[in-house]
């Protein structure tokens, strides 16, 4: 069996740093224990039968404050925290909280996203080519550089190292059909049963082609804020069987826009001279994701709504929901890179020179000082 490098193995990254109130909160409250969670019920106004506090109230429910918090208390669902004691996850303040803050954030997608779309009408939309060239896989295709591919592969890796992660909380909720053919296609997201192919796995072989720190939760401090509701959306839909309609729009939508995505991306890595681990990862994507869309199209949404049609405009509301909050992601990061400025909250260190060849060293006329 093929050996998995340290980093990729299921482990607990290190609590981030507060970006506010909420989140300095909750981060005390998981180094705090119980006491802890006492004191973060009073901090946020959450306490049992009282509703959600003004601080929370008055949280911009895209803010990274609000969504550095929501992130810290889903990511007790997945890894956990180094430190951080493994009976959190089910702390009932903790829970309160959560459930605050996914209220403030659920209402304003609520608002801010059209309602009552059918199917036809979010996804014929998805199904059209974007004319122009005002995305970040256009720009990284045609005019991007090499140190904004890395920025853009270390803030996606809170995304793409637990892709099909949240997706698998759906499973038990669907039936037939639908339950059949996302089994089928998150197989593929696990590497088909070989460790080495794992969607995630090849992602951090990605990130170790670019030079990038690949171990899981590594760049959170660095993300900037709006990178993180895409993230936490998916966890929001997974958790929640209310939301199940909404998680496989979410699905849907990551499924019918990866292709073409992964398509420019797998040729701004080779305009770019990346080396071939990176381009596996979207190169891999073009061609199992133009798959992935009709069987989730015709099978995982057909099944769902031939059991149960009520769900319709949930998710419709799914795939919605998930291009308003990429749309705000790519704005945010072109607004910074047009300008020429890092769009992470810590810049990354450049790539280390390489290492000059041995017929280089080996030249006579090789200047060992570089004059």
């Amino acid at each position: 069996m093929t050996a998995i490098p340290d980093l990729v193995r299921a482990s607990s990254p290190a609590l981030p740093t507060a970006r506010g109130p909420l989140s300095a909160a909750v981060l005390t409250a998981l180094t705090g224990g119980r006491a802890g969670s006492a004191a973060l019920a009073l901090e946020t106004g959450t306490e049992a039968g009282s509703g959600p506090g003004p601080a929370v109230a008055a949280a911009d429910p895209y803010g990274e404050d609000l969504h550095l918090a929501l992130y810290v208390l889903y990511e007790l669902h997945y890894r956990g925290f180094a430190g951080v004691p493994e009976g959190c996850e089910w702390d009932p303040d903790l829970l309160r909280v959560r459930r605050a803050l996914e209220d403030r954030f659920l209402a304003a997608l609520r608002r801010d996203v059209p309602a009552g779309r059918t199917v036809a009408d979010a996804f014929g939309e998805l199904l059209l080519e974007p004319s122009g060239e005002g995305g970040v896989a256009h720009h990284l295709q045609h005019r991007g550089e090499l140190w904004q591919l890395r920025e853009y592969a270390a803030l996606r890796s809170l995304y793409h190292l637990k892709e099909a992660d949240p997706h698998a909380w759906v499973i038990p909720r669907l039936a037939g059909r639908a339950k059949a053919a996302m089994v089928a296609v998150e197989y593929d997201e696990f590497g088909a049963g070989r460790a080495e192919d794992v969607h995630a796995r090849l992602f951090a072989d990605l990130m170790r082609d670019l030079d990038l720190d690949a171990t899981y939760g590594h760049y959170l401090d660095a993300a900037p804020g709006p990178a993180l509701p895409p993230v936490n959306l998916m966890s929001l839909f997974g958790l929640h069987r209310s939301l199940r309609g909404a998680l496989v729009g979410h699905f849907a939508c990551v499924e019918i826009t990866s292709s073409p995505g992964a398509r420019r991306l797998a040729a701004a890595l080779r305009r770019l001279g990346v080396g071939e681990a990176a381009q596996r990862f979207y190169d891999e994507h073009v061609e199992a994701d133009a798959v992935h869309e009709q069987v989730v199209r015709r099978e995982v949404i057909g099944g769902l709504l031939e059991d149960e049609p009520a769900l319709e405009p949930d998710v419709a509301f799914g795939a919605d929901a998930t291009v308003f909050l990429e749309d705000r992601l790519g704005a945010a990061l072109l607004e910074s890179w047009r300008v020429g400025a890092s769009a992470l909250r810590i810049p990354l260190q450049p790539p280390p020179p390489p290492e000059p060849s041995a017929a280089w060293a080996d030249s006579p006329d090789a200047d060992p000082d570089g004059a």
